[in-house]
């Protein structure tokens, strides 16, 4: 991700002080969307991601002159929710930004952004139903759609060959428990070595809670009720989520707690933790003298993982007009798979793993198999998009936290966040 993604990769609320920082950022030449039929793109991508974009953008602008794409670099897409809140206080917002998906429902409730429900299911050429699911349902809010699908990705175990065959442990198969999970990471570990089975990033933030929801799917769980006004971890699968972090971590001491800095990645490069949950934005910074595979995550009741979508949201309705064209076109199958092999993102449509030239992503990013098999066989649930989510993740966050370091116990822990989100639902 470009969470992310992240995933540390969310944003909260904005404050007003943003606002001249953006209004620079807002007044690139027509970072309105204008009366010129410009497309002002906001984007946070840098290096091979921003040169990739770069490229298609020109590609687009030599066939378009009277639709022309800019892109802006707004400065990182950590901060993209805040700066494209204060371009609306500026008036002066891009045409399209992309924004993380759980921004989303706050980004809903702003008369700038668009309501893109008939545009994306009346176009048939679009092909709506052919985006993994996970991408629509990132897009859509109270069942209408605010966005498109910029990214798609998800979480997979990523393993250190070398010290599985070190330490005599067979490598992770798809049918692996949560048994086998514990086991291998306690055999793994010689935490008197400073050396880990697992890590988990331990901050509080939604890092550290979207793998704690993977963990309560797996269960069978849920984060909320089905009418979404309680909540629904408190359950015998949040608990047994809860206590096997606990087990892992505070009894079997096989977990290094990242503590969001993301040292793990420099940490498994150098032998000292022999597996991750984490997404295909972290293949490319494993050395390329480690040896490692990639699988699906541990299963309880499922395998089931969770996707970190990313979307482009439109702004105006002048700017919904001149970027549709664009977005469709950059977002078509045979289009996006030229793009994900460029940059090694990860199809969001499913007609894109049928195109001849498939074969070459795979062969190019080996490692992201298991997650293009993810999204159509383990995606199976999504967080809410709906504007309580950051306080529940945390509200949860902090739970985890507390149990991760050995500070409170998994069922009271889990009773606590239950009882903080019920409020926040509540509206008290």
């Amino acid at each position: 991700m470009t969470q992310g993604s992240g995933l540390s990769r969310r944003a909260a609320l904005i404050g007003c002080a943003l606002l001249a920082l953006t209004a620079a950022c807002g007044g690139a030449p027509g970072g309105s969307g204008g009366g010129d039929g410009k497309v002002v793109v906001w984007h946070g991508y840098t290096d091979h991601e921003a040169e990739a974009l770069g490229k298609f953008a020109d590609r687009w602008n030599a066939d378009h002159p009277d639709g022309q794409v800019e892109l802006v670099f707004n400065g990182g897409n950590d901060n993209a929710l805040q700066k494209t809140l204060a371009s609306f206080v500026s008036g002066n917002p891009p045409t399209v930004a992309y924004e993380f998906g759980s921004s989303l429902s706050g980004l809903a409730e702003r008369p700038q952004t668009q309501d893109l429900t008939s545009t994306v299911r009346d176009d048939k050429d679009f092909a709506w139903d052919d985006l993994f699911a996970a991408g629509r349902e990132a897009s859509t809010v109270n069942g209408k759609v605010y966005g498109v699908p910029a990214l798609v990705d998800n979480l997979s175990l990523v393993y250190n060959k070398k010290l599985f065959d070190d330490a005599g442990v067979a490598y992770p198969t798809e049918t692996w428990t949560w048994d086998d999970f514990r086991s291998a990471a306690a055999k793994l570990a010689k935490p008197e070595e400073n050396r880990y089975g697992w890590s988990y990033t331990n901050d509080g933030s939604e890092d550290t809670v979207w793998r704690f929801l993977a963990l309560l799917w797996q269960a069978d769980g849920d984060l909320l009720s089905p009418d979404g006004k309680k909540a629904a971890f408190d359950s015998d699968a949040g608990k047994q989520a809860m206590q096997l972090l606990h087990d892992m971590a505070v009894e079997d001491r096989s977990v290094y707690l990242d503590t969001g800095d993301q040292q793990y990645v420099n940490l498994f490069n150098s032998g000292r933790i022999g597996m991750l949950w984490t997404g295909p934005w972290d293949l490319g910074a494993i050395n390329e003298d480690v040896s490692y595979g990639v699988q699906y995550l541990p299963g309880k009741v499922t395998h089931a993982t969770i996707a970190g979508p990313d979307t482009f949201v439109v702004f105006g309705e002048k700017g919904k007009a001149d970027a549709w064209p664009f977005l469709k076109w950059l977002l078509s199958p045979q289009i996006h798979l030229e793009f994900a092999i460029e940059t090694g993102h990860l199809p969001i449509r499913q007609s894109e793993l049928t195109l001849p030239d498939y074969p070459k992503f795979e062969e190019k990013f080996p490692g992201n198999k298991v997650f293009v098999d993810n999204l159509a066989k383990n995606v199976r649930k999504a967080r809410p998009n709906i504007p309580q989510y950051p306080k529940i993740s945390q509200a949860l966050g902090t739970a985890v936290q507390s149990v991760l370091l050995g500070q409170a116990q998994p069922a009271d822990a889990v009773a606590a966040a239950r009882a903080e989100v019920d409020q926040i639902l509540a509206g008290s």
